[in-house]
């Protein structure tokens, strides 16, 4: 990771765009890919602005925030209530966010010219999440996505593409040992249901709880170097 993280844009809000974002500064005029990093719940775009600083520099990183405001300077991309029997959510609003992000990434292709090969989408927690259900669901729009401490969402069953569709999909999973907000548990159901769809995966696992760890973000780094054919010297 680099010692100094490169700074992050203003907010930035375009009526072509569904949804306000940042972007990891010096954005390229003409990038070689895009990685779109999505916070989670509770959080805000800043929140991964360490990891954004890390991708090549070729790459334009794109942080949007998530549409529902919870407080000051907190955000998600749909509501979740933590209950005995396990995180309970409204699919109704998980889908109009999954709905929004697809919106917002055939956006943010008109503007840079990227096509669906050049875009990895990933996430934390709840927009690890999100990242699935955009990627699962219409894997024509990107080329990989990363659940980082996130998981698949049951509710995504009626959206999920085709075995065929997704038969050139890219998956990176990392996960602590110790979350006690989504059990590793759920990184063993991602692999399983990813086993089932035919989605080639790499999978990690740390002696960490619910965060982005440093090791974390390596793996992922070199991961998304390897798809998308960038090599930065970290």
């Amino acid at each position: 990771m680099r010692d100094h993280p490169s700074p992050i844009s203003p907010l930035r809000q375009a009526p072509s765009l569904a949804l306000s974002y940042r972007v990891r500064e010096p954005a390229p005029s003409s990038p070689k890919a895009c990685v779109i990093l999505l916070h989670g719940v509770g959080g805000n775009e800043t929140n991964l602005a360490e990891l954004a600083a890390a991708i090549d520099p070729s790459v334009l990183v794109v942080l949007p925030r998530g549409p529902l405001q919870l407080g000051f300077d907190q955000y998600a991309w749909f509501r979740v209530a933590f209950t005995p029997e396990g995180p309970r959510l409204d699919p109704a609003e998980a889908n109009r966010a999954r709905e929004a992000l697809l919106d917002f990434i055939a956006g943010i292709k008109a503007t840079y010219q990227l096509g669906a090969e050049q875009i990895v989408l990933a996430g934390f927690s709840q927009g690890g999440i999100m990242s699935a259900s955009v990627a699962l669901s219409e894997p024509e729009r990107v080329r990989g996505f990363g659940i980082l401490s996130g998981r698949i969402l049951p509710e995504l069953a009626p959206y999920l593409a085709s075995r065929e569709r997704l038969g050139s999909m890219q998956a990176f999973i990392s996960h602590g040992e110790q979350d006690n907000v989504l059990p590793v548990s759920w990184a063993l159901r991602a692999e399983q249901g990813l086993t089932e769809l035919g989605v080639a995966y790499e999978s990690h696992r740390y002696a960490a709880g619910h965060v982005l760890t440093h090791a974390m973000q390596s793996d992922f780094l070199v991961w998304c170097d390897t798809l998308l054919g960038t090599h930065s010297s970290r």
